[in-house]
């Protein structure tokens, strides 16, 4: 349908935790007040995927408050940065706050496998509206986060396969090249989601990968090119991708670039260098344009609210993450246990107006078809097809 969208109170010992109050209604002294927190990158690297995301819940938590309930909610911002180390940090700093009864997060991957031991030992229900790695619900892995994680997006098995399939597309003779930046995300998005359709529609004729923090990437140039690769997959973050497809521009490489969520963000083409560079990349994402599921009336409410003009990625989901609680707090939970009982039994609406459950271990019954979004020579990023 081609819709435009563009996209404290602690000091931890590895790194400074920032946690802010949203205040997003005039006061109720006849209200009792409880907290949601929102986890996630709001600073460093991959603050765009943060910021993006985070005006959905905001503006959720704003239309609740502005019903004037019995009970108002109070959104916590907790600064995690998309950084495991710095997310074992700030989770306990969370639980230890007795007044916020739910996480809206986290935001990536890596943050709530180190997030789940404070959360579970508290009993501090997370829904999270991009964490999307397969294991975080997988009942035979020791890192998922039973029973206290949800997420309300598809995991990276539906992704990886769809980034494979998009990336080809109008390609003849796919060659792919396949590269990730180690992390908890992009690695098995790559290496065990993506790869085996990419076997399927083509050849995989290369792979590297390289920390997220890597500068010069002369060396990964000079191995695409040799390659014949067609195609390069990459499953990492908008901050590493961005210097790296200038990069592969720069030397030459003149075919597919494509990429997972994680770079799908509004600050990528900036990241790339401008328009000129980003122009035809490829990306995916478990999530469809939140304008074009909003009314005008809404999309200027939302504007009023968080001062965004356009929704960015994920913010439908922060706000369908938002009003899980949302319901649970209007049919009365209002403690950590009451929540975590009504989450797991719910039945809630996602902000395209569909019903859906989470299974046992937190996946959506429902989940959204992942979307293929592509940069144009406008260096917009416009929602294309399902992927």
């Amino acid at each position: 349908m081609n819709k435009k969208i563009v996209s404290g109170f602690a000091i931890a010992a590895a790194a400074t935790l920032a946690f802010g109050a949203v205040a997003t209604a005039p006061a109720n002294a006849a209200a009792k007040k409880i907290k949601l927190a929102y986890m996630g990158p709001l600073t460093g690297g991959a603050a765009f995927l943060g910021t993006d995301q985070i005006p959905g819940a905001i503006w959720a938590i704003d239309q609740y408050n502005r019903t004037n309930p019995k009970v108002k909610i109070e959104l916590v911002k907790a600064d995690s940065q998309c950084d495991p180390t710095v997310a074992a940090n700030v989770a306990p700093g969370v639980a230890a706050d007795k007044a916020i009864i739910g996480v809206i997060g986290t935001a990536c991957s890596g943050e709530a496998r180190n997030s789940f031991p404070a959360y579970k030992a508290a009993g501090l229900t997370m829904v999270a509206p991009s964490a999307s790695a397969v294991d975080l619900t997988n009942r035979k892995a020791k890192s998922n986060g039973f029973p206290i994680f949800h997420r309300v997006v598809a995991n990276d098995s539906y992704q990886g396969p769809a980034l494979a399939r998009y990336a080809a597309d109008g390609v003849a003779s796919p060659k792919y090249y396949m590269i990730d930046d180690q992390s908890t995300y992009g690695a098995p998005l790559i290496r065990e989601n993506a790869t085996p359709t990419a076997k399927k529609l083509g050849t995989i004729v290369g792979t590297d990968n390289f920390p997220d923090d890597t500068k010069d990437f002369t060396s990964v140039v000079a191995k695409v090119k040799a390659s014949g690769a067609n195609i390069v997959l990459f499953g990492g973050y908008d901050y590493t991708a961005g210097p790296l497809i200038k990069a592969l521009r720069d030397g030459g490489y003149k075919g597919v670039f494509a990429g997972g969520d994680g770079v799908q963000t509004s600050g990528f083409v900036g990241l790339a260098g401008g328009k000129a560079i980003a122009v035809g990349v490829k990306m995916t994402a478990a999530d469809v344009p939140f304008n074009t599921l909003l009314t005008a009336a809404q999309l200027a409410d939302f504007t009023k609210v968080t001062g965004v003009k356009v929704p960015g990625l994920y913010a439908g989901t922060a706000w369908t993450a938002a009003n899980v609680f949302i319901q649970c707090i209007k049919e009365g939970a209002s403690t950590r246990s009451a929540i975590q009982k009504c989450v797991n039994n719910g039945t809630f609406t996602d902000a395209g107006g569909n019903k859906f459950k989470f299974d046992r271990y937190g996946d959506p019954t429902t989940a959204a078809a992942v979307g293929g979004y592509i940069v144009t020579k406008d260096g917009e990023t416009i929602y294309d097809k399902i992927a």
